[in-house]
């Protein structure tokens, strides 16, 4: 099993820790100059956490503690768009696949961690899940390579993208606001450590709602793969440490039934994949 290292609340506290079967061994206190998973991520220090939760027996049962999103405050979530060859011919535009990826941003205030609710808000009932593989920067970088691209990841995440249908086409030509209603979306449950290509290339990624399978694919048909998008993005905008790249859902999103199956209160979302783990959310209605 891959090593997982998780941020999460107890008491209200923030902590960080080393995720096992059987329970975390809160590294908080015994990670000497590092004081979350996103500094870790900023000093290479992931592996060494790793290192040093193993030698700990877990602090806290896996039950006992809140999960929240693996990167506190990332200055940049940028999330791709159409990145899987059965979701572009969804569209039903006639279009080949585009030349460039669509991107947008996302506000780390949009997310939630594992286990805890996405929140259909009061203007709309038209929540809808999208699973998706997502990377953490760990090194800074602008024009990127190709070639050394993944070279600036640290760890790899799962990603509930979780967008409200009939508020991603409320304007011109921009999806934000459909994007980022308040923990409408989950990431986590947990940063796996990036070792190599192989790790990703070609995983199967999977969600399903009340056990119900709705998408299932694999990384290794991207129309853009990890390697283009780090460059791609770092055209335009430099990448730092903690930077999330959200990296694209397969088919199978609840707008695209006939009819659509949106998400309501009390459903179970369980986005998976392999050698990741799976990113559990429910959800509720808006106070």
């Amino acid at each position: 099993m891959s090593h997982r290292l998780a941020t999460f609340s107890v008491n209200g506290d923030e902590r960080f820790g080393l995720v096992t079967d059987a329970g975390i061994v809160d590294l908080s206190a015994r990670a000497g100059d590092v004081w979350s998973l996103k500094a870790a991520v900023a000093d290479g220090a992931l592996q060494r956490l790793v290192e040093e939760g193993m030698r700990h027996a877990p602090d806290h049962a896996l039950d006992a503690v809140t999960f929240l999103p693996p990167v506190p405050e990332p200055e940049k979530i940028i999330c791709v768009g159409v990145n899987y060859p059965d979701r572009n011919a969804e569209y039903k535009d006639g279009q080949d696949a585009p030349p460039y990826p669509s991107l947008f941003p996302r506000f780390a205030r949009s997310f939630t961690g594992h286990g805890q609710p996405l929140v259909r808000p009061k203007a709309s009932d038209k929540l809808d899940y999208e699973g998706e593989v997502t990377l953490v920067i760990g090194k800074a970088g602008r024009h990127i390579a190709e070639k050394d691209a993944l070279g600036h990841v640290a760890a790899v995440t799962l990603c509930n993208e979780g967008t409200i249908r009939d508020w991603v086409r409320h304007a011109k030509f921009n999806v934000t606001q459909g994007k980022n209603f308040d923990r409408s979306g989950a990431i986590g449950p947990w940063l796996v450590p990036y070792t190599d290509e192989a790790q990703i290339a070609d995983i199967r990624l999977t969600t399903t709602v009340n056990g119900e399978l709705r998408q299932d694919d694999r990384t290794s048909r991207m129309i853009f793969p990890f390697r283009y998008l780090i460059a791609y993005i770092s055209t335009f905008t430099t990448l730092v440490p903690g930077d999330i790249i959200v990296t694209g859902t397969p088919t199978g999103a609840g707008a695209r039934f006939d009819p659509p199956k949106f998400l309501k209160p009390g459903d179970v979302i369980d986005v998976t994949a392999e050698g990741i783990g799976t990113l559990t959310n429910t959800v509720i209605d808006e106070a």
